[in-house]
């Protein structure tokens, strides 16, 4: 079963409670979301860290064929 929009923040912000983040279905099937997430955590990270902390806060979801979230665009900062 697709995920919902509302879920992913949900998991998202047991990590990082304090970020920015906005999810976007990119394509209105509950499959292909973008997320953005801003959090001073990714401060001194390099961009791959960053993106490899959010997949861990994902906590499977997206691992495998039967995965719950198929495709995720991810955008990654540190707060200016």
């Amino acid at each position: 079963m697709p995920m919902q929009a509302e879920e992913i923040e949900t998991l998202l912000r047991e990590t990082f409670p304090q970020a920015q983040i906005q999810i976007t279905d990119m394509a209105g099937d509950g499959n292909h979301y973008a997320a953005e997430v801003i959090d001073e955590s990714f401060r001194g990270l390099n961009r791959v860290q960053q993106q490899r902390a959010v997949y861990a806060a994902l906590k499977g979801r997206m691992d495998g064929k039967a995965g719950e979230l198929h495709a995720l665009a991810l955008t990654t900062k540190a707060p200016e």
